[in-house]
């Protein structure tokens, strides 16, 4: 299989091939051409002259066909027995030199005559010169300057087709060179190893594949990581219920532990622990996969929230916490989902309950921006760094690595909420500072 190197320096000099093949046999027909037109039109006027002069001498053109014209004359005169390429005739427009088409004494057509090169004496024309046959080229230095002529394009051709060759294979690798780089970083990442970028050597079609190889084998290498990190987090959330039950039950089962009512609860209450993240799990896989059914209905927004806040109203008071809505003033009406965007919108009140101290303010607000809706849940508590609230939406990821999952759920909820308001159509994301509480903002199509 050829290399495409090869195949463009192949192309670069059929092209060059072509190309210099029809400049030289243009020059060269159209020199000749030329270089002949310009014999013809010398020896024209040479002969024009002498014709002339024979007759200024001879007062007549009388027994001007057996006269010797000179050199330019034997180029167009006869041979032998044969007429000649052109003929004479007197200012009548009389034949008095005979040719191939014309005999002593037939009249020429004025419109043939008009086409006539004029003898003139004494600048008056006293007869017509008429070329009815180009000449033979005969002169030496003539053939010589074709001849040379030509050896000059054939040194050109040949010194441009071994340009051509040089610079064809110069920009054949260097077109075919970033290519190379790709198909190397390509059959690095089949085997495995992502990360691989290549140089962006140029802002055209190769340099944008470049930089969109690059864009894609990063993103590649950032979702194995997140998978790998996600099946040791799932690995390690599911040990811990696991290790609970496992470690109670036989604690029971040895007698180490007496069958009461508190160890039974707490294996009850892992188990219920660990079903929760399998449900979990499964909701998120088929939210990926795009196969979690989903029930879209036009939905009042305001009424919607004000039935939330209704709900979590106990669990609020029950830490002290206020729990303000402020809908927008107009209605609002949304085309979604209401059970899948209420465990969205639960989800969120859940960390906000969860991280939110005593005494602390929670407001929900909802509002009418540019034709979408927007909807903000924002909590006074301790916040975090800006760069942990763009990673809340992650899987598994926790702002504060100290935390243990007995003090929040499984670590799944807000990855969950953001699959599902992106099925919405819609937008989520996390505005915080230290300090300063989290404001989690939900972005949506009206």
């Amino acid at each position: 299989m050829r290399s495409l190197t090869s195949k463009l320096i192949l192309a670069f000099l059929a092209v060059s091939l072509i190309s210099i093949f029809v400049v030289v046999a243009s020059t060269r027909f159209s020199t000749n051409r030329e270089f002949d037109k310009f014999l013809s039109n010398q020896y024209e006027t040479e002969l024009a002259t002498e014709l002339a002069r024979y007759y200024e001498i001879n007062n007549t053109w009388d027994q001007v066909d057996r006269a010797y014209l000179g050199q330019t004359a034997m180029q167009f005169g006869p041979q032998g027995d044969r007429p000649s390429n052109f003929c004479v005739t007197d200012a009548k427009g009389i034949v008095v030199m005979e040719s191939f088409a014309h005999k002593i004494g037939d009249t020429v057509n004025a419109e043939i005559l008009k086409t006539a090169t004029p003898i003139q004496s004494s600048s008056q024309t006293i007869g017509y010169l008429l070329i009815e046959r180009p000449p033979d080229r005969r002169d030496p230095m003539g053939d010589e300057f074709i001849k040379r002529l030509d050896l000059s394009l054939l040194v050109t051709a040949i010194g441009t087709i071994i340009l051509a060759s040089i610079f064809g294979t110069f920009l054949s690798r260097t077109i075919s060179r970033p290519i190379r780089e790709l198909t190397r970083a390509t059959h690095e990442m089949a085997g495995g190893k992502f990360g691989q970028q290549v140089p962006v050597r140029s802002r055209d079609e190769i340099g944008e594949l470049a930089s969109s190889f690059n864009k894609m084998n990063d993103d590649l290498a950032r979702s194995f990581n997140l998978r790998k990190q996600m099946t040791a987090d799932i690995a390690h959330e599911l040990r811990t219920p696991l290790s609970l039950i496992i470690g109670h039950a036989e604690g029971v089962h040895d007698g180490v532990l007496p069958p009461s009512r508190e160890n039974f609860e707490i294996i009850r209450e892992e188990a219920g622990r660990l079903e929760q993240l399998v449900n979990d799990l499964r909701t998120l896989s088929l939210a990926d996969a795009g196969e979690l059914s989903m029930d879209f209905q036009s939905v009042e927004i305001n009424k919607l929230l004000g039935d939330l806040k209704s709900h979590y109203m106990v669990h609020f008071n029950q830490k002290r916490i206020a729990l303000d809505l402020e809908p927008a003033p107009a209605s609002l009406r949304a085309n979604l989902d209401p059970v899948r965007f209420t465990q969205v919108l639960t989800n969120i009140l859940e960390n906000a309950l969860r991280y939110t101290p005593e005494n602390g303010r929670v407001l929900i607000a909802s509002i009418e921006k540019n034709g979408n809706i927007e909807i903000v849940i924002q909590d006074n508590g301790e916040g975090v760094s800006p760069g942990d609230a763009a990673h809340l939406f992650d899987r598994f990821y926790r702002a504060d690595s100290s935390r243990t999952r007995d003090e929040g759920g499984s670590g799944l909820g807000l990855a969950i909420a953001k699959s599902i308001i992106e099925m919405h159509h819609g937008r989520v994301w996390a505005e915080s500072q230290k300090g300063k509480g989290l404001a989690v903002h939900i972005l949506l199509p009206s």
